[in-house]
């Protein structure tokens, strides 16, 4: 059995254990499908009411499905928001509050290799 064993962040190793029971170039491509999404990425968007009308000072969640940590962000007066340094190799959960109504939850996968999110979240 050969691992190869691929650092980030100092703390991760990922192994591919080279048996032969994959062929040669899927272990690659599973090794480059993986080394993709390291680094980061930028999550953006609106939040809109249902006629699409942007929302001012709406609060914003962004969870680490994780780690649990959560950062929020107060959307402008056109409705914006966004994150920065994202963590591209970590799942989150995203979504809007204001006034006690709630945007549907929307995932930013670690399979998703954009390195801009952007997103629309719509209060119902």
């Amino acid at each position: 059995m050969k691992c190869i064993r691929v650092r980030f962040a100092a703390v991760a190793i990922f192994c591919v254990i080279a048996a032969g029971t994959m062929p040669s170039a899927s272990r690659g491509g599973l090794v480059a499908a993986w080394a993709q999404n390291l680094g980061q990425r930028d999550v953006s968007g609106s939040v809109v009411e249902g006629s699409s009308e942007p929302v001012a000072g709406s609060t914003v969640f962004l969870k680490n499905q994780k780690t649990k940590s959560i950062r929020s962000y107060t959307s402008t007066k056109d409705g914006r928001f966004h994150f920065a340094q994202v963590n591209m190799s970590d799942d989150y959960d995203l979504w809007a509050e204001k006034d006690s109504r709630k945007t549907a939850v929307k995932t930013v996968s670690s399979w998703d290799t954009r390195k801009e999110f952007e997103v629309e979240l719509k209060l119902k």
